[in-house]
């Protein structure tokens, strides 16, 4: 399969995300919602364990695998399952736009990958959009505290971000479905302790049922699949820029599922969002996918 297939697919899944993850928030507990969304995940790789077991460890690679695992699922379901709560989805898709900007500066630092003036230019637009937008949100039925939602929202995007950096570095030795099952494994493991501290439903909601089997499965065996497969054959960057479809695709299902519409002030923060994605997508991005190819090859061959 092509790459960029894969991450339209990857994509069009994240963005359905918002949607199944803010029916199941409304209903449950989101540490309950997270948990179990993992615990689906986990039982699901156990079925497919003839491709799992394909893991061969490599020295050193510890830090990289915990890292990776507590930035994402750990605390990037922990914030963004909270922000839920008090944003709406189709504000919280919408800040996904700073998330291939987010991606640059955070390979910079880990990879050395030469972040250009223009997308720091870009990276200043999109800080100011995301401001914006949750300045100029009103509360509502879908979004009681958009400024406490969106900030955790962006914390989650902060977390992402870093776990697509680690998981290009780990796809030159690790298999898709190997890095979902760990992180299946972790998820369940790091909020196990939290269903001791909720209180637990008593009530069966078919919908929130369904929408945390949906996360699950397609969303997060299939998103992440895709887009682990994706990331191993391209450049961090390139994969990161295709994220800049997740705000369109929630957006879309937001209106036509949840009914969430936006206010004009807030569509002018859109508006400023995407033209720092735009200003971004400037630089040259065959000279800045040397460096990162290049620090992989050298790492892998210590």
């Amino acid at each position: 399969m092509p790459a960029n297939i894969a991450l339209i697919i990857a994509t069009f899944l994240w963005g359905s995300s918002f949607i199944a993850l803010k029916y199941s928030i409304d209903v449950y507990d989101p540490e309950f919602v997270i948990f179990f969304r993992m615990l689906t995940t986990l039982v699901v790789c156990l079925f497919l364990w003839p491709w799992v077991k394909k893991f061969d460890y490599q020295k050193g690679d510890w830090k990289f695998l915990l890292s990776m695992s507590l930035a994402e699922p750990c605390l990037y379901f922990l914030f963004e399952g909270h922000a839920m709560q008090y944003t709406s989805a189709s504000q919280a898709g919408i800040l996904v736009s700073c998330f291939p900007l987010i991606v640059a500066v955070i390979a910079y630092f880990m990879l050395k990958e030469h972040v250009s003036k223009t997308i720091m230019i870009g990276f200043g637009f999109c800080i100011i959009g995301g401001i914006a937008l949750t300045l100029f949100s009103p509360e509502s039925e879908h979004a009681p505290n958009p400024i406490l939602g969106n900030s955790l929202e962006l914390v989650a995007i902060l977390c992402a971000a870093y776990y697509a950096v680690s998981v290009k570095y780990l796809s030159t030795r690790y298999s898709p479905l190997s890095l979902i099952a760990l992180q299946g494994l972790t998820g369940t493991l790091f909020f196990a302790p939290f269903l001791f501290f909720i209180e637990l439903p008593n009530q069966y909601d078919e919908k929130a049922v369904l929408s945390i089997l949906y996360l699950g499965t397609f969303v997060t065996l299939g998103a992440y699949g895709m887009y682990n497969y994706a990331i191993s054959k391209v450049s961090v960057l390139t994969a990161a820029a295709f994220s800049n479809l997740i705000p369109v695709f929630t957006l879309m299902l937001s209106a036509s599922i949840l009914g969430e519409f936006l206010s004009f002030e807030q569509w002018l923060s859109v508006i400023v969002i995407f033209i720092g994605v735009m200003i971004s997508q400037k630089h040259k991005t065959i000279d800045n996918d040397k460096p990162l190819k290049n620090q992989i090859t050298t790492d892998s061959t210590k």
